[in-house]
């Protein structure tokens, strides 16, 4: 199959029509323009994902004929003055091509063009450039930047055509080309230690991470934005610390001219919504899918745990805030706020997906749907792990809707109970039975309930056994224990999260979407420097999150 134009409206469509999808990147970004080089890097990571995802685009060339191009300044990269008989953006999709199929030398794109000549009427070249003409313009007409980009698109496009099967013309390298080394940089991969390493990720990860956040401020702030955010993740270093502590230490530590002072800091972030505030993570989210999925040990498929966590007890004067400040898992007398989220679990990096907060009258069955959504326009996903705090036959036939797998605990009810004692009584390890869950209006969903002896209980009697539901083969059971991944995962977020006694929602939701950020940009670097070092990766990270923390305090210019 060819694309049309139908196909290739169906992909400019769903650009714009996603939230996290900021595309151009230069209108969603003031760091960027449309010259800039590193804009068009997000550009092309962010359509080719959508474009190959398209059943009728099957040819990376033919990407590179549709690509937009009208937008892009190409002026600011040519070094030629006065009139070519070549425009740039021709030759530049031309020299794509040729960095696509990896050929050394300009003749072999010569040849091809000849070869090819609706290619060559595609390009726009009303006359195929010779040999000559190609290797002047490569040498000195572009500029080494867009030089750069040239080979950083190529090896884009090549992985994002891999990645959905489509054909290619050579093999794309999975891990990053790096640009800007410094002199350590020269040096063979298995000579640098896991801390250069660590350095240089944690930089280009936060390059790809800081221009999703804004606080929509205008013009002609004295204070830079990105001030904020360097003092929000100031104050993830410190465990317990709050804003105007931790502006008065951030203004001595940091090298910048200007800082925001606590109550300045506080007042911005307030003003954003709990709407804007997921809108900002789940675009960083997908900015750091699209890095780690670069390389192959990042498994697009695979296993996701949903579940909530809730911040200290509050102890203060709810009134006013009874639908935020709520009642705890454990179901206690006390209360405290509680937020949501989805994260990878199992073999992949388990980076937090989606965040929200939890609400009085928010039901489990909207959670879960609103945080499945949000995961499966990321990743590819096959199985749901949840507690039994998700044990519901509307939330499991919600799961099984969208073609996946789960595994769920279950609730101990009459029945459970009499079934445990009798396999008590036989001395029975496990027994796995069918159940229909009924629906309402004579709809049934339809699961496998797995009864399992706990190893070394203490109980005597049917408290020896967990049921699990699942509608994948009993043996899926095996998986529930990743789901602890999520559990370990909110003890590290609930230590990046700045301290406050605020009752502002906002800024309490924010609070913690950002340390679940910090974790993630963690976890990510964590994998890179694996795969650079070692070429593979395992579930125990090499580096700790305090090395990548300071790092990235480094990278934004403190200490």
């Amino acid at each position: 199959m060819v694309s049309t134009p139908a196909s290739r409206r169906a992909v400019f469509r769903r650009l714009a029509q996603t939230s996290f999808y900021a595309w151009p990147a230069y209108t969603d970004s003031p760091l960027y323009d449309r010259s800039s080089t590193d804009g068009l890097a997000e550009d092309v990571h962010i359509l080719a994902s959508v474009w190959f995802d398209h059943d009728a685009h099957e040819s990376v060339e033919g990407f590179v004929c549709h690509w937009p191009l009208a937008y892009v300044e190409f002026d600011a990269h040519d070094r030629y003055a006065g009139h070519t008989r070549y425009d740039m953006e021709s030759l530049f999709r031309a020299f794509l091509i040729k960095a696509l199929h990896g050929w050394a030398h300009e003749t072999a794109l010569v040849t091809h063009l000849e070869n090819y000549p609706d290619l060559r009427q595609r390009l726009d070249f009303q006359t195929v450039p010779d040999q000559s003409t190609l290797w002047r313009t490569w040498q000195y007409r572009f500029t080494n930047d867009l030089r750069e980009f040239v080979a950083t698109a190529a090896r884009t496009i090549l992985v994002k055509a891999d990645t959905a099967g489509v054909a290619v013309p050579r093999e794309p390298e999975r891990t990053r080309s790096r640009r800007g080394q410094s002199d350590h940089d020269d040096a063979p991969a298995e000579d640098r230690t896991p801390l250069e390493w660590t350095s240089e990720l944690t930089d280009h990860v936060a390059q790809i991470i800081r221009p999703v956040f804004s606080l929509d401020r205008g013009r002609g702030c004295e204070i830079h934005e990105n001030a904020f955010w360097d003092l929000q993740t100031y104050l993830g270093l410190h465990e317990n610390l709050a804003a105007n502590e931790g502006a008065r230490s951030f203004a001595v530590d940091s090298t910048r001219e200007r800082t925001p002072l606590g109550h300045n800091h506080r007042a911005r972030i307030r003003d954003l919504s709990v709407d804007r505030i997921r809108e900002m993570y789940r675009t960083a989210a997908s900015r750091l899918v699209d890095r780690t999925a670069d390389t192959r040990e990042f498994f697009r498929a695979g296993s996701i745990a949903i579940d909530t966590t809730e911040a200290d007890p509050f102890t203060g004067d709810r009134t006013g805030h009874e639908a935020e400040i709520i009642g705890t898992k454990e179901q206690t007398d006390e209360y405290a706020y509680q937020w949501a989220t989805v994260q990878l679990v199992g073999d992949s990096v388990p980076l937090v997906l989606d965040v929200r907060p939890v609400r009085k009258g928010d039901t489990r069955l909207e959670i879960v749907e609103d945080l499945l959504d949000s995961a499966m326009d990321l990743v590819s996903v096959d199985r749901v792990l949840m507690d039994r705090e998700f044990d519901s036959q509307h939330i499991l036939e919600a799961i099984a809707d969208r073609g996946l797998t789960y595994v769920v605990p279950k609730r101990m009810q009459t029945s459970e109970k009499a079934q445990a004692k009798r396999l008590l009584q036989r001395d029975q390890d496990r027994y796995t039975t069918d159940r229909k869950l009924h629906l309402g209006n004579n709809e049934w969903h339809e699961t496998t309930l797995q009864y399992r002896r706990k190893q070394n209980s203490n109980r005597t009697d049917y408290g020896q056994y967990a049921v699990f539901m699942t509608n994948a083969s009993p043996g899926a059971i095996a998986d529930y224990g990743k789901r602890w991944d999520i559990e370990r995962g909110y003890k590290s977020i609930k230590r990046f999260m700045a301290a406050t006694t605020s009752k502002n929602f906002v800024l309490r939701f924010f609070y913690f979407a950002f340390a679940c950020l910090l974790y993630s940009i963690w976890r990510a670097v964590d994998l890179l420097v694996q795969v650079e070092l070692s070429g593979g990766y395992e579930r125990e990270p090499v580096v700790t999150a305090q090395n990548t923390l300071t790092l990235l305090r480094k990278e934004t210019g403190i200490g």
